[in-house]
């Protein structure tokens, strides 16, 4: 078996559990992993449409992983590289929860308090029972502020895998009722905790940002007026020759 090849224990991976008799040939039911999964996704049919949905969602996992896992090795203590990608990450997930949300009121989620929970059993997956409201009393965020202003890079970035893990949930599992929905975003982002801290990584004991992400955009955007002005200014004192017609 391959995964018994790369050194994984198949009774851990595939856990039996109760056997089923239909009349006919007696049926084993078994607990998969998420890397059996895996496994039985990568070997299937892919022409089956069930089997299709499952290698693009692992393959949509995969690439956010490795995303994220190149995201804290580029940041480092570069603080430029942290706001530039804090800038890019934050729109991402702006997108993220957009899609989620999108799918989740195809499931019943209509009002905004329905909104609110549904969004809140997400965050307790990930951040281990922490509701919107614990997250902005642990960083002092006002009740008004949108905690995602007040995430670094790599913490905006397990959020977005949380959206997107959960959107993709939604969808394959067909779900059509706001509390399978609820369940469904719980288990995506204890699903994301889970990778996560396998890596080191806890979301609640990620930093805090100093600086909010519109007051980061409002400085990005006078940094880089200002050195447009400078260019100008530049070229205003010394102005670009002109090279003769057929030189290069």
């Amino acid at each position: 078996m391959a995964s018994q090849s790369q050194g994984y224990d198949v009774e851990k991976l595939f856990t039996a559990g109760s056997k089923k008799s239909t009349g006919g040939r007696p049926r084993q039911d078994y607990r998969l992993a998420r890397f059996a999964c895996y496994m039985v996704a990568l070997s299937a049919d892919g022409n089956k449409s069930e089997v299709a949905a499952a290698k693009t969602y692992f393959a949509v996992m995969t690439r956010e992983q490795e995303e994220l896992q190149q995201l804290v090795e580029q940041i480092g203590d570069n603080p430029f590289t942290e706001v530039a990608q804090r800038i890019a990450r934050r729109q991402e997930l702006t997108e993220a929860n957009k899609r989620l949300m999108a799918r989740a009121q195809a499931a019943g989620v209509i009002t905004q308090q329905q909104a609110a929970i549904f969004f809140n059993y997400g965050y307790q997956g990930l951040y281990a029972g922490e509701t919107r409201k614990d997250i902005q009393e642990r960083k002092g965020i006002p009740e008004r502020e949108e905690i995602g202003n007040w995430m670094g890079a790599v913490e905006t970035m397990t959020n977005v895998l949380r959206a997107v893990v959960a959107e993709a949930r939604l969808e394959r599992n067909n779900i059509q009722a706001p509390d399978d929905a609820n369940q469904t975003h719980y288990d995506a982002g204890k699903t994301v905790r889970g990778w996560l801290t396998s890596e080191g990584i806890y979301p609640e004991q990620l930093p805090t940002p100093t600086k909010s992400y519109r007051q980061i955009v409002k400085e990005e955007a006078e940094r880089i007026a200002r050195e447009d002005e400078w260019e100008q200014g530049l070229w205003g004192a010394h102005p670009p020759q002109e090279l003769p017609p057929g030189t290069n």
